[in-house]
């Protein structure tokens, strides 16, 4: 599916577009309860940059030599077919927010008319990158799991806020579990994770695992959502019985695990850079033939999951998913006639005075 602006920047109008300003609150409410909605539009965004209609760079990282655990990321794109959008989402992750009770993640997105190239819209962006992140994990534990018995049991290995959407989104595309694990490295990040998902009334049974190895190989569904920085799960044996693994924190498996598996990826030049796992898998065979295809060439039928081996999707994030959910909030929070207009944001608009 495609969204379409309600109030096209472009349209009926000489000069560059208004300027909005979304907080995430009207972020939120504009993507509440639609998330089989946006896995719908996750998957055709693929299709349109599979396809080559879209221009998708490098992300660049802003690191600190005093802070080795931060970074702040700037991720641009366009993306064409019906509602063509360019943009940047500019994403900082401090790890230890955490400690002081904020979220590790805060961003921001900007919207350009593909007209003028003028931004119009400035929106609150931790919300988009956590659904567009879960809605692309939703997409792939159905599209790598329908030829293998469906997963009943998973495992969420890392409990802040990016599992807390993922499951979100399962459910919201009608999963259900027998058995839901957690595993944090802080007790509390499980504990409170845990109490999450009894409030959302889930019939399934709730363990809070001690270790890693107990969680992944009581799970036939393996959600990784942590910071690690390197890799931290080695052993190849531990993924015996051949579960669906949403690699969705990239850097937490090893080649050794990588290199038994079968490899997803929403996009192979972008995976394999950064120091993640698939890009030490490169660094270490010398080659990328362990990796199998695109979750956009499963969906086409392109490749096949065999069922004898685990499979593991890594995603990197691409920029043009921000800007399609970018776009779908847009046209929501305008359509209910809600857009916060900045009065003469640009002003310099003659030439010469």
């Amino acid at each position: 599916m495609t969204t379409t602006r309600s109030v096209p920047p472009a349209a009926g109008r000489v000069g560059p577009p208004p300027f909005a300003v979304i907080p995430g609150s009207q972020v939120r409410s504009a993507l509440s309860g639609r998330e089989k909605q946006v896995v719908e539009l996750v998957e055709a965004t693929y299709r349109l940059h599979g396809s080559g209609r879209s221009v998708n760079p490098p992300s660049s990282f802003l690191n600190f030599p005093d802070r080795p655990t931060a970074r702040i990321i700037a991720l641009p794109a366009s993306l064409g077919g019906d509602a063509p959008v360019s943009g940047l989402k500019w994403i900082s992750s401090f790890p230890s927010n955490v400690a002081a009770g904020i979220p590790r993640a805060s961003a921001v997105l900007i919207l350009n008319d593909p007209v003028t190239g003028y931004p119009f819209a400035c929106m609150e962006s931790s919300i988009i990158s956590a659904t567009r992140t879960a809605a692309s994990a939703a997409s792939a534990a159905d599209r790598l799991s329908r030829d293998r018995p469906r997963p009943l049991r998973v495992g969420f290995f890392g409990a802040g806020l990016i599992a807390r959407y993922i499951h979100t989104f399962l459910v919201g595309t009608g999963w259900s579990f027998d058995d839901i694990g957690v595993y944090d490295v802080s007790p509390d990040s499980s504990a409170g994770f845990r109490t999450y998902l009894e409030q959302t009334g889930t019939a399934g049974r709730i363990t809070v695992h001690s270790g890693g190895e107990q969680l992944i190989r009581q799970s036939d569904l393996v959600v990784f959502a942590t910071v690690a920085a390197q890799p931290h799960v080695h052993e190849a044996s531990w993924f015996a019985h051949n579960p669906v693994v949403l690699h969705v924190s990239l850097r937490d498996l090893a080649p050794t695990v990588l290199l038994a598996s079968t490899n997803i990826v929403d996009d192979v030049d972008h995976c394999l850079r950064a120091a993640t796992s698939p890009h030490l898998t490169e660094q270490l065979t010398g080659n990328r033939d362990f990796v199998d295809g695109t979750l956009d060439q499963v969906v086409a039928g392109e490749v096949t999951i065999p069922r004898d081996r685990p499979v593991v999707f890594s995603p990197f994030g691409l920029g043009v998913l921000d800007l399609a959910v970018g776009n779908l909030v847009y046209d929501e929070v305008a359509s209910r006639g809600g857009l916060h207009l900045v009065d003469d944001f640009f002003t310099e608009l003659s030439r010469y005075g």
